[in-house]
């Protein structure tokens, strides 16, 4: 008997709450899509280095996925308690007919157990189809071969999936339980035509709560955009609870103001159903005001984290050609003196003159036969030339703007002839230089922004007892080392006669391999590498920095961000409008007797329509809006912090995240919206 009722209400629940079946189905197909990538690319031919790079990355989404399953499960109880009160009459009519609540749980119990199941296999089946897709993504991205490729179903997927969504189940029965044993006949019979009261808030204080969060919110933006580098954590936490906080008060003080400031024009507030419809929206203002405050903060979180990481992904991959020229970098101190026995070996600090064409040569093997263009070039530093120096009369600014810094650090000097060999290799743009001139050269744009700021005084440096002044008012955009991401932190180009008679402590080779294709390119950086790792500590450390393990490490990176941020990026989305979508439609369930009131008053459809369309868009509408405001902000700290890798790509990123958070978020409401409007229809057309 309960069984066959059960599986009534869930068969009429599922044409009634289409969006929370389907948002259960989505999040389960997305939890299972993302925690089998590492099954599905098990099949993939890719190097060694890729497959570490991808075990890395699914290391990494497990963990996210637990905080996924939290925030999935508070969707699921945070829709549960909505639906829950759709079927008050229901409730009510059973209490009547004499069942008990044990009864009425067990119903509920298996109405919940078979919802999840079923939501559970269809999500398997549909993130099985998905996720085969993903597979040729992936592939395409670590630019993998599929020949070995089939069809796949990851067991271990399903059952973190399974488990995962059994224990939001479990808490869902318990929240079902608590609920039934705690309402009452009375309150279930009125629910429908009883509604919170509007206590109209005291106009003076809404305007004083809104002063206050309006405050309380520009300075958090004004610290993570201006003193970003003087926060520390516990600072950049208590930013977080700020911003948190002024969003919740910012709502409670709009809620308030919005119908006494539109009651105050009466000619707006008497047209058509507008009185209605702000009725409506007062209505509620307590659970409007918590879930507005909930589902902003999601939707800025998913606006930064998609924005940053897409925009981050775009920057690894097209930062390679600039900063990745050249096939291979070698690179290795020089000249160490005594003090460094205590590191290093005698016969190691001694070998520490050679450069590593040298000791490769001592070995029988010339190096430079793998390569069929290289140069070498040599880096100096005085100890009596720091960062302190070259900053002149901007250090106190620096060191209060910048307290993290490390300003004693000596700077890197190379010769002029050296550094145009480099630019003339990468492509850079070369300089002439008088005999007192310098040229500083750097790429790290928070560092750059220092270093412009002591440029511009035109401050004169001692180099090696020579006195230099800078040719130019700000620095010139350049690298020496190969590197992923934007990382020069300065590097001073002198003339050659400066550095003439001084002893260099870094050596480098840099060049091109003999080889026309990619595997050509691997065979010959194998057998570099090899005979380095063969001498192990008869040599010194040599870095090895080479555009093929860059652009691995890249593409890893870049993928791993982009799963991450699509990963948490939708969850929040779909998150945040399904709980606006399930709350609309219950209390749309709810005002069924409201609008059956219009209808016999002479309100027409179309009034009718116009009246919920305005009521579920400004529930929609006020917290994307305010999510945008905030993540104006959020990008710009997160810019900030991923500076190194650039952000030229943030503009592409955004429309990206706009145009995903219009399909989803948009899509919600427009759902929400239609299927509000046939359930409104259907019972005022039967009344």
């Amino acid at each position: 008997m309960l069984c066959k009722l059960s599986l009534k209400n869930i068969k009429k629940s599922m044409k009634d709450y289409a969006i929370y079946f389907f948002t259960l189905i989505v999040g389960v197909a997305i939890f299972y899509v993302f925690n089998a990538i590492e099954t599905q690319t098990v099949m993939m031919n890719v190097t060694s280095s890729t497959r570490d790079i991808i075990r890395m990355m699914t290391t990494i989404l497990n963990v996210v996925s637990v905080f996924v399953a939290f925030v999935l499960g508070f969707l699921i109880i945070y829709a549960s308690r909505f639906l829950m009160t759709r079927r008050n009459q229901e409730f009510a009519l059973y209490l009547l007919m004499g069942m008990g609540k044990r009864k009425i749980s067990m119903i509920l119990f298996i109405e919940t157990l078979l919802v999840g199941c079923i939501s559970l296999v269809i999500g398997l089946m549909v993130g099985t189809g998905i996720s085969q897709v993903m597979s040729v993504f992936v592939a395409q991205m670590f630019e993998a071969d599929m020949e070995s490729f089939q069809f796949v179903f990851s067991v271990d997927a399903c059952k973190k999936t399974a488990f995962y969504f059994g224990i939001m189940y479990v808490f869902v029965m318990v929240f079902n339980t608590v609920m039934i044993g705690k309402c009452k006949l009375i309150d279930l019979l009125q629910a429908s035509r009883k509604s919170e009261t509007v206590k109209m808030k005291n106009p003076w204080v809404c305007i004083g709560v809104f002063v206050v969060a309006v405050a309380i919110l520009s300075c958090a933006y004004y610290k993570v955009t201006t003193t970003v580098l003087q926060l520390s954590r516990v600072e950049l936490i208590v930013v977080i609870v700020m911003g948190a906080v002024s969003t919740f008060l910012l709502f409670w003080s709009v809620s308030g103001l919005v119908l006494k400031l539109v009651m105050s024009f009466q000619n707006m507030y008497y047209k058509g159903l507008n009185s209605f419809t702000l009725r409506q929206i007062s209505s509620k203002v307590n659970t409007t005001v918590f879930s507005m405050t909930i589902t902003c903060l999601m939707l800025f979180m998913t606006i930064c984290i998609l924005s940053s990481c897409l925009s981050l992904k775009d920057s690894l991959n097209a930062s390679l050609n600039d900063l990745a020229p050249v096939d291979m970098e070698l690179t290795k101190q020089m000249n160490l003196g005594e003090e460094y026995l205590a590191f290093y070996n005698e016969k190691q600090v001694a070998e520490s003159a050679l450069t590593v064409r040298e000791l490769f040569e001592n070995e029988g093997v010339d190096l430079t036969s793998y390569l069929t263009e290289y140069i070498e070039v040599y880096m100096y530093q005085s100890q009596d030339l720091t960062l302190e120096d070259s900053l002149g009369g901007y250090l106190g600014v620096a060191k209060e703007k910048y307290q993290f810094m490390v300003f004693n650090t000596p700077e890197d000097l190379i010769s002029l002839s050296d550094y145009n060999k480099l630019a003339r290799m990468y492509g850079s743009e070369e300089f002439t230089l008088e005999n007192d001139e310098y040229v500083m050269v750097a790429d790290f744009d928070n560092i750059v922004k220092i270093r412009n700021a002591a440029l511009f005084d035109q401050i004169s440096l001692d180099v090696y007892g020579h006195e230099l002044r800078s040719k130019y008012q700000e620095c010139k955009e350049g690298f020496i080392h190969l590197a992923a991401s934007h990382v020069n932190i300065g590097v001073m180009v002198v003339p050659d006669y400066v550095l003439e008679g001084q002893i260099p402590i870094e050596y480098a080779i840099i060049g091109n391999y003999d080889a026309k294709n990619k595997a050509d390119k691997l065979v010959i950086e194998k057998e570099i590498i090899e005979k380095i790792e063969t001498q192990g500590s008869e040599w010194l450390p040599i870095n090895v920095y080479t555009r093929i393990d860059m652009t691995q490490a890249a593409v890893g990176m870049g993928a791993m961000l982009s799963f991450i941020g699509l990963y948490l990026g939708i969850v929040f989305l779909i998150s945040s409008a399904a709980i606006f979508a399930l709350k609309e439609l219950t209390e749309s369930a709810d005002n069924i007797e409201r609008f059956r009131m219009l209808r016999k008053l002479g309100a027409d459809e179309k009034m009718i329509n116009s009246a919920l369309f305005k009521q579920i868009g400004i529930f929609f509408a006020f917290p994307l809006v305010l999510a945008c405001i905030h993540s104006i902000f959020g990008i710009q700290f997160c810019n900030f912090m991923l500076s190194t890798f650039g952000g030229e790509h943030l503009l592409a990123s955004i429309v990206v995240t706009a145009g995903i958070i219009v399909a989803i978020y948009g899509g919600y409401f427009v759902i929400t919206y239609l299927c509000s409007k046939a359930m409104i229809k259907s019972s005022v057309t039967r009344g």
